[in-house]
């Protein structure tokens, strides 16, 4: 379930859990990178991961050439302070009466479920009173720390700071509401299954994202959609709502961006630019063709 949170909401509930960075040994990475051009127009598009453990090196060669090219920073979000993204969760996920959240799980996963939650510091009724979705994000981040990933060494914090260093203007193909939207409108049984196979998934949480991110650092988007399909084989509502339903309105978008000259940057979780579902697949629909970038 961890692999197919691919919003930058993921990162800024991350960063409530974030632990201390700790130097440790570069390893170089070679994210592949993709440009969508016309005459007057080159959109580059490349997928971020996240969240990542300090000491990856990655924003350079022709990742950081296309960026220091483009004129502008597009991101799936821009980040809202904290306190706001705190203010819009208790009012989207908070669920004062009911039955609470162990009640709606079913029987014979409420002991897994109490045990994913004493595992990242919870105690099973801390979560009562909010939406499933919310219990599930929680889970998927709240364990990172132990597995020596951190949010502020995430691809999109590392671009959003040498946008505002290089004065480049940063837009967001979605607001935070609309993000946390996806998953506060999802059916309560959705949502339930949703949780389900996130506390399914618990004890494998490293051993896929650290696939994840071995993937994206090979610049291999074919591995990196087996990997994202695998995790969505549970629940492929949520893969339509998460990725489908939004590569699909990102390909409208940079359609529609294309009329306008310039050079763009594009950066967006790299689950979306893999599998047949991707941005690029979106595009072809649409006639337009993303070029793999080499070097």
């Amino acid at each position: 379930m961890l692999t197919r949170l691919s919003c930058a909401a993921f990162a800024a509930f991350a960063l409530l859990f974030a632990p201390a960075s700790h130097a440790q040994e570069a390893k170089d990475a070679d994210p592949a990178l993709w440009a969508v051009k016309d005459a007057d127009t080159t959109i580059y598009l490349f997928g971020t991961v996240h969240v990542l453990k300090p000491g990856m090196t990655w924003f350079d060669e022709g990742v950081k050439a296309a960026f220091d090219k483009s004129d502008e920073l597009v991101l799936e979000m821009v980040e809202p302070e904290m306190a706001a993204m705190q203010g819009l969760v208790m009012k989207m996920a908070l669920n004062p009466t009911g039955p609470t959240l162990t009640e709606k799980l079913p029987a014979e996963k409420r002991e897994a479920y109490a045990k994913a939650a004493a595992d990242v510091g919870l105690p099973s009724a801390a979560l009562d009173r909010f939406d499933p979705w919310f219990a599930a994000i929680t889970l998927s981040v709240a364990g990172l720390p132990k597995l020596g990933y951190n949010p502020e060494s995430g691809a999109d914090r590392t671009l959003s700071a040498a946008a505002k260093a290089a004065n480049k203007p940063v837009i967001g193909l979605e607001t935070p509401e609309q993000q946390l939207g996806y998953f506060d409108s999802l059916p309560e049984p959705l949502q339930v299954k949703f949780l389900v196979a996130t506390v399914d998934d618990y004890a494998k949480m490293g051993e896929m994202l650290d696939t994840m991110v071995a993937n994206w650092s090979a610049g291999d988007p074919d591995a990196l959609a087996r990997t994202m399909n695998e995790g969505m084989r549970e629940t492929p509502e949520i893969g339509k709502i998460l990725l489908a339903d939004r590569n699909a309105r990102w390909a409208e978008w940079i359609e529609a961006r294309m009329a306008k000259p310039g050079t763009v940057f594009l950066a967006v979780g790299a689950g979306h630019l893999a599998g047949g579902d991707s941005v690029q697949a979106f595009l072809a629909k649409r006639r337009l063709t993303a070029v793999r970038v080499a070097y």
